[in-house]
């Protein structure tokens, strides 16, 4: 895996709430240390509804908030409260959004990554939607918008995130996975979960949750040894 110094690579979906937490927390730390021109997180799709071969179930995430919401309430997490009808059927048109954002600048990709994030979480907007896309990105201050529709229309960020997904994804425990310039990975940093109950009919457990683990993770990556 290629890092570079100051950068922090992560592999997400969009609709993972655990990677939603984490980046929360990541970019919180960041911002409480100081460290927010020095490190960069290079967001790169995760593809759970290719690894699952189906796509996020509504059941599971309504099972999830609650259960992630607790460790962070201030993120504002909703359970879905729009017709169960236009719920995302599928996340490849946002995460290709956050890589075509990603072409204009890291900081474009993190700020159209967490903005359609909240849209999701909070807003209970239908992000798999072209339109909704746009207009989250032209709340993003770093993101060209105009340009970002452009890319969709012509797809031109499809293929390369789906050829860095097809090299890496055995090298991916899950959403969200961690790679520093160091050597060093992390899977969910400072969460061990584990879940009662078959499939989406049951519910995550969180036996710990080591709120300095995100803390330690932004260290590191800011001064590799």
């Amino acid at each position: 895996m290629d890092v570079a110094p100051g950068t922090i690579v992560a592999y997400t979906d969009i609709a993972c709430a655990w990677a939603t937490l984490a980046l929360h927390r990541l970019y919180r730390a960041r911002d409480e240390t100081n460290l927010t021109g020095e490190l960069r997180v290079d967001l790169r799709l995760f593809a759970l509804e290719d690894v699952n071969q189906f796509a996020i179930p509504k059941r599971l995430l309504d099972a999830e908030i609650p259960v992630v919401g607790a460790l962070e309430p201030d993120f504002g997490w909703t359970p879905w409260q729009a017709d169960p009808s236009t719920w995302p059927i599928t996340t490849m048109p946002a995460n290709e959004a956050v890589q075509a954002a990603k072409h204009q600048s890291l900081r474009a990709g993190e700020e159209l990554d967490m903005a359609l994030r909240h849209a999701f979480f909070t807003d209970n907007r239908p992000i798999a939607l072209h339109h909704e896309i746009v207009t989250v990105a032209q709340r993003c201050p770093s993101v060209d918008a105009d340009r970002l529709a452009a890319d969709l229309d012509s797809g031109s960020a499809r293929a390369q995130m789906m050829r860095d997904y097809r090299a890496h994804a055995s090298d991916v425990q899950g959403s969200p996975h961690f790679f520093l310039a160091d050597g060093s990975d992390v899977h969910n940093p400072g969460i061990t979960l584990h879940w009662v109950g078959t499939g989406s009919a049951g519910f995550p457990v969180v036996d710990h949750d080591d709120r300095e683990a995100i803390a330690e993770l932004v260290r590191r990556a800011a001064r590799p040894e």
